[in-house]
């Protein structure tokens, strides 16, 4: 009887507990949702304040000091001049508040108000909601021109799709980025790695991998053992893809890529296709990851190949901005229809926006 009692004792606890997590997780969410839709209406009042709603204030810098100083003395911390300017770019970025996201805390609108375009904003916002980003992850996609790197894998309708959709991975191909930063390795440019090196940092920064590769990758093992026809061979790095329903197999390659490697991952496909897929698995995928690719060769070697092969290249900087951008608009600025009703933003939005560059 007594143990039977300790024994309901010990549910009781973990139903409260149960309750207790789940009810503070709501309340969190809630004053997140507040807080936002406060700093929202703040803002609001400062844009209307400002000459009826133009942006353009009369007052200017001297607006945002005293208010800072005035509501800091009547109300505490929290209404620093900087504050005060994204509060107001937030109202005139988001005109109606129902378009801001409940999942999204201020600590990520300010980061993703840091974006150069409506584009940018759309698709940052789409994706943190879809991969439940930390701030802190949020950041590194931003400065890895997460973007840009995507949107230029397609075309003007991808873009607008990029951005008011996020990026959906819906076959094999949509798991490239094309280059895939690494720049969370450490490893100086002109270091003269070997591949065994670059397979245990991305071993030991295994998180920051895993994020750089996007939703649905599952970590299976390293140097992962086949044995064809006597003999032993091994892939680097296995994953498996749970949206997919696949094993993808990641070989790194120091250098270039070349015809011998795509040969060799054909192998071990065909060998995974039937050793080691069970019943619900789709054939598998295999990435190539190199510091460079030749394209010519690459259209060769995988020509006649039926199991899907995919080349990329990584870089372990950060990419350059400014060329992304250009490249980027290159993609945009020939049909210069992207309209508010596309993007699902007000005109006014997007006219302030373009003023705030």
């Amino acid at each position: 009887m007594i143990l039977m009692q300790a024994d309901q004792y010990n549910q009781l606890i973990d139903q409260i507990g149960h309750l207790v997590v789940i009810g503070r997780e709501k309340a969190s969410r809630s004053i997140n949702i507040i807080l936002v839709q406060t700093y929202w209406e703040i803002g609001r009042y400062i844009v209307e304040f400002e000459q009826n709603g133009n942006e353009k204030a009369v007052y200017g810098t001297q607006l945002f000091e005293r208010l800072s100083k005035d509501l800091t003395t009547a109300y505490g911390k929290g209404f620093g001049r900087s504050n005060l300017f994204q509060m107001r770019l937030l109202y005139i970025t988001f005109p109606k508040v129902q378009t801001l996201s409940g999942q999204l805390t201020w600590s990520h609108y300010l980061e993703i108000l840091k974006s150069s375009s409506e584009l940018e904003i759309g698709f940052y916002i789409k994706q943190t909601e879809k991969e439940k980003w930390s701030v802190r992850e949020l950041k590194r996609q931003m400065q890895s021109m997460l973007f840009h790197r995507l949107a230029l894998s397609t075309d003007k309708e991808g873009v607008l799709k990029l951005a008011s959709e996020g990026h959906e991975v819906e076959q094999p191909q949509d798991l490239i980025k094309d280059p895939f930063v690494l720049e969370f390795l450490n490893i100086p440019e002109q270091h003269h790695y070997l591949e065994n090196e670059l397979e245990e940092r991305l071993i030991s920064n295994l998180q920051q991998f895993l994020l750089e590769l996007g939703k649905g990758f599952a970590f299976i093992g390293r140097q992962y053992r086949m044995s064809i026809g006597g003999k032993h061979f091994r892939v680097d790095l296995l994953f498996y893809h749970r949206i997919l329903k696949c094993f993808v197999l990641i070989d790194l390659k120091r250098g270039e890529i070349d015809h011998q490697d795509i040969g060799q991952m054909n192998l071990y496909l065909n060998y995974f296709k039937k050793e080691e897929a069970t019943e619900g698995d789709n054939e598998p995928v295999g990435i190539i990851l190199g510091a460079h690719k030749n394209h010519i060769l690459v259209e060769y070697a995988t020509d006649s190949i039926s199991n899907t092969i995919l080349l990329a290249k990584y870089q372990l900087y950060l990419p350059d901005k400014t060329q992304l951008e250009n490249a980027l608009n290159k993609i945009i600025e020939p049909n210069e229809d992207l309209t508010s009703k596309e993007l699902n933003v007000s005109k006014d939005s997007l006219k302030t926006l373009g003023k705030l560059k």
